[in-house]
């Protein structure tokens, strides 16, 4: 029997091998804030501090297979949506996603069978959808193009699907200043052009906007902004001196793990912006390379 009111947090993203990024970083991260975690693998890398040397992605079939178990079993209250090699798996997501939505009487009714037991289903769904709605999650999307280490994560003919595709269905899109650069196609050079790029984000169909400033020279501060339409915030943190590895995988997954907790999307954002500054702080090097790979357990006890 499922423990009452638990939600769930789903990551679909890529394995990062090295267990800095991707599915790893997150699935951490929703244990620190004890969030059950499941995951969809979408991706598979050969990674490690140094960089990406390999990259597999996964048959559509069993990419399909691996959310039809977690939705089938668990109570989604968030996806985070991360590494989507290509145009073929951002349509597969896309269309699993936008089907969670829809009433469950529809799939009943569609059902072929005679007329009195898709009436039974029906009613059966109806009654069930009035003692315990299903809910739609909340879908936080990180746009992920290039990896820390320069390596391009994202297929040429992806950029078009995910800014019609998946922008769209996002109640959060969490774009650092490159990728925000890549799905505007202009130029992001300062705060102004930071505030015209969430503009025009929003007005390509995504519900809210955290651009991540860590690429902008802002003097010793690291400025977040945030806009969702009728809230505008700016999340300013002490620029450290570090590159760390997984931090907008960390970040987004931070923020589905506090709205599976309850927290408005506003308030979601600024704690899980809290949580990446102690998390880097914390952070090590656990192999040869340079990046710091965040301390994601030690940021969740310490907050």
């Amino acid at each position: 029997m499922q423990t009452p009111g638990m939600r769930s947090a789903l990551t679909i993203a890529g394995s990062d091998s090295g267990g800095g990024a991707g599915i790893q970083a997150d699935l951490k991260t929703f244990a620190a804030h004890r969030v059950h975690g499941v995951s969809a693998i979408a991706a598979l890398t050969a990674q490690h501090t140094r960089g990406v040397t390999a990259v597999h992605v996964p048959p559509l079939d069993f990419l399909r297979a691996q959310l039809a178990a977690c939705f089938d079993d668990f109570d989604i209250g968030a996806v985070k949506i991360g590494m989507l090699a290509n145009a073929e798996v951002i349509h597969t997501v896309a269309d699993f996603i936008e089907a969670q939505s829809r009433p469950r009487v529809d799939a009943a009714a569609q059902v072929s069978h005679p007329a009195s037991i898709r009436r039974r289903a029906a009613s059966m769904a109806r009654s069930a959808s009035t003692a315990e709605p299903a809910l739609a999650p909340v879908v936080v999307l990180d746009p992920v193009m290039v990896a820390t280490g320069g390596a391009k994560l994202l297929a040429d003919d992806a950029l078009e699907a995910l800014r019609t595709r998946l922008l769209p269905m996002a109640d959060l899109v969490t774009p650092n200043i490159p990728e925000a650069e890549l799905l505007i196609g202009r130029r992001i050079a300062d705060g102004d052009d930071a505030r015209a790029a969430i503009a025009l984000l929003r007005g390509m169909g995504a519900r809210a906007v955290l651009l991540k400033g860590g690429h902008l020279d802002e003097g010793d501060s690291v400025v977040d902004r945030y806009d969702d339409g009728a809230v505008q915030r700016e999340f300013r943190h002490r620029r450290l001196p570090l590159e760390g590895h997984g931090t907008g995988c960390t970040l987004a997954s931070a923020i589905a793990a506090n709205r599976c907790l309850g927290l408005p999307m506003p308030a979601a954002v600024e704690a899980a912006t809290d949580y990446i500054e102690r998390a880097l702080r914390g952070g090590y090097r656990p192999g040869r390379g340079d990046v710091v790979v965040l301390d994601h357990i030690g940021a969740g006890l310490s907050s």
